[in-house]
C-alpha cells in the first residue's frame, strides 16, 4: 500500500475548510487508499456505492446518514447514486446550524466534469474539489533511474511498482481493457470500445500535437463532432489533458488548437506497444512522451492558480509551457528537451521577446543546472518541481 503524503495534506487541510470535499481521479489511482489512510486519524464511516448492501443502506439518506453525523461520511464511486448530492445539502446546512461547518463528507468519483456539474447543482459553496493524479516525480526516489522507470511505467501505482517490466506492461494493458469495455459505459453514452481505443490510440501516436479533430474523425470513419465528444470524455475520465493556448496581447497570430496529451506515459507506452526502454527509445514517440511526461509531472505540483497552456504563433515562435504564476513569482517559461546538452532555438527566443516572461527554463533529462545565456535556465525535472511546488 502506497500512501501519498503530499495529496493527504491537501485533502485533510480541504476537509477543514469546507463540510464536503470532492477527490477526484482516475481509477485505481489511490483514491481509496488515501481516503482510508485519512479516515484512520478521526471518526469515520466508508461506504462503497458499487456495493448492493452499501446501496440498500441509502434507501433513506437523510435518516441513515442523520445516525452518522459526528463522522466523516466517505461516499466512494458516488457517481452510482448522483441522485444523493440533494440529500447532502440539507445534512450539510443542517450541520452548519449545528454547528458542524466542515470535514462532513468526503466523497471520491473517476469523472471530473460530470461530478463537478452533478454536486455542483447541489452543494455549491459547500464542496472543494482535491484532484488525486498518478504519481509524479516528487513521490517517488531521487534518482535518475526512479525518474526513468517512472517515465515508462507510468504513475499508477500498481504499474510503477509491478515486480518487472512485463508485469507492469500487462497491468496497464488490464487497466486499458477494463476502462473500455466496462467504465467507460458507467460515465458516457454508448460507445463502441473499439472505436474509442483507436481514438485513444491515435492521441497517444500524436502525443503532444494539436487536436485536429477533422483529421481523426476521417482516420476512424465518423464525425468529427463524435470524436470531440469521445475526447470529451477521456478528459473527463482524468485520461487526457487538453493543454490551451496562451493568448497574450503581443499583436501575433497565434495557434488556436488545443495541445492533447494522453496524460498518463504509461498508458502511451502501452497503446502503442512499447514494452520496455530499448523499444521506446527506438520509437518516433519518444520526444513527445517525455514532453507530456514533463508537463504532466510540472502541472501535478505547480500552484493551480493563473492560466495554464502553451505558446506558439503562427510564425512558428513556441514554448511548451507557460505559468503564469501571479503575484510575485509571475509568468514562468519553460521549454522542454530531451537533450542532454540542450541548446536554445530561435522559436523560443522569438516566444520568449513576445510575452517577457519572469523566468525562463529548459527542462531537460540532466540533473545539473546552469545558465544557457538570455536568463534561460537548464534545469532537471525534478529540481523544477521542487521550485513550483514550493510556491
Amino acid at each position: 500500500m502506497m500512501i501519498r503524503r503530499r495529496a493527504a495534506v491537501h485533502l485533510r487541510a480541504a476537509l477543514a475548510r469546507q463540510a464536503a470535499v470532492a477527490l477526484i481521479g482516475p481509477r485505481q489511482v489511490g483514491k481509496t487508499t488515501l481516503a482510508l489512510e485519512i479516515a484512520k486519524s478521526r471518526p469515520a464511516l466508508y461506504l462503497d456505492l458499487e456495493s448492493p448492501g452499501d446501496r440498500a443502506k441509502l434507501a433513506d439518506p437523510e435518516l441513515f446518514l442523520s445516525a452518522h453525523e459526528d463522522k466523516l461520511v466517505i461516499l466512494d464511486e458516488i457517481h452510482r447514486l448522483p441522485e444523493l448530492f440533494a440529500s447532502l445539502r440539507g445534512l450539510i446546512d443542517r450541520g452548519r446550524r449545528g454547528g458542524r461547518r466542515t470535514g462532513r463528507f468526503l466523497v471520491l468519483g473517476s469523472a471530473a466534469i460530470d461530478l463537478m456539474r452533478q454536486s455542483g447543482e447541489s452543494l455549491a459553496g459547500r464542496i472543494e474539489f482535491v484532484e488525486l493524479g498518478t504519481l509524479d516525480a516528487l513521490e517517488i526516489g531521487p534518482s535518475r533511474s526512479a525518474r526513468d522507470r517512472l517515465w515508462l511505467r507510468g504513475g499508477f501505482p500498481d504499474s510503477f511498482l509491478a515486480r518487472g517490466e512485463a508485469d507492469s506492461v500487462r497491468w496497464r494493458q488490464s487497466f486499458i481493457r477494463t476502462y473500455l469495455e466496462r467504465d467507460v459505459a458507467q460515465f458516457g453514452p454508448r460507445i463502441p470500445a473499439q472505436t474509442l481505443e483507436r481514438l485513444w490510440t491515435m492521441l497517444a501516436h500524436n502525443q503532444g500535437g494539436l487536436l485536429n479533430a477533422s483529421r481523426l474523425a476521417s482516420g476512424l470513419a465518423i464525425s468529427a463532432p463524435t470524436v470531440a465528444r469521445y475526447a470529451d470524455l477521456l478528459v473527463d475520465l482524468l485520461l487526457v489533458r487538453r493543454l490551451p493556448p496562451f493568448h497574450s496581447n503581443v499583436g501575433k497570430r497565434m495557434v488556436k488548437s488545443p495541445k492533447v496529451y494522453v496524460r498518463d506515459s504509461g498508458l502511451v507506452h502501452a497503446l502503442l506497444g512499447l514494452r520496455d526502454a530499448d523499444e521506446l527509445a527506438g520509437h518516433p514517440v519518444v520526444g513527445p512522451s517525455w514532453e507530456g511526461f514533463v508537463v504532466e509531472s510540472l502541472l501535478a505540483v505547480a500552484p493551480d492558480r493563473g492560466m495554464r497552456g502553451f505558446y506558439r504563433t503562427v510564425a512558428g515562435a513556441e514554448i511548451d509551457l507557460v505559468l503564469d504564476l501571479g503575484g510575485r513569482a509571475g509568468r514562468w517559461a519553460i521549454e522542454i528537451k530531451r537533450s542532454l546538452a540542450p541548446r536554445i532555438e530561435r522559436g523560443l527566443v522569438h516566444a520568449l521577446s513576445d510575452l517577457q516572461p519572469m523566468r525562463s527554463f529548459v527542462v531537460y533529462p540532466g540533473d545539473d543546472r546552469y545558465p544557457l545565456g538570455d536568463g534561460i535556465e537548464a534545469i532537471g525535472l525534478r529540481e523544477m518541481a521542487e521550485a513550483l511546488a514550493s510556491l
